[in-house]
């Protein structure tokens, strides 16, 4: 069985929430999964720095915009300019739908950005989108 390792940025507690959940839910793939609650925690864990110092790399990150200390297109460009991390395909995941931010986070190096589904959409949005990177698309290893 295919085993991936996900990061999730996400300063809203129920997303993140959902999110994780969703990518636990995955059929036919074992996903091990953290969540971080904003764009300090997200460095400090791909980083492996204080609390994080024993994580393994994820295969993937599901990174919002919009997060407190450090926001996700700054995290997007450290991760992208890291030549150890930039491998790590990073999906933006974000209530944003502004052209200047889908705009920006494909300059920086994001692999895939996605919209958040309204809230009645909202799960199978997040299922559609976890099956996706965790199932069906190949990923590198960044180890």
């Amino acid at each position: 069985m295919k085993h991936v390792r996900v990061l999730v940025a996400e300063d809203n507690q129920d997303h993140r929430f959902l999110t994780m959940r969703a990518l636990r839910d995955v059929d036919g793939v074992s996903v091990e999964v953290d969540g971080v609650r904003n764009g300090e925690e997200a460095l400090a864990y791909v980083m492996r720095q204080g609390e994080y110092k024993d994580k393994a790399l994820p295969h993937v990150i599901f990174l919002d915009l919009r997060m407190p200390k450090v926001n996700g297109l700054e995290v997007l460009q450290r991760l992208k300019s890291h030549p150890e991390l930039s491998c790590i395909p990073v999906v933006v995941l974000t209530s944003s739908d502004r052209t200047e931010d889908i705009d920006e986070a494909y300059r920086l190096g994001g692999n895939s950005y996605v919209t958040k589904p309204v809230a009645q959409d909202l799960r199978q949005g997040l299922r559609n989108v976890a099956d996706y990177w965790t199932n069906r698309a190949a990923l590198p290893r960044c180890e």
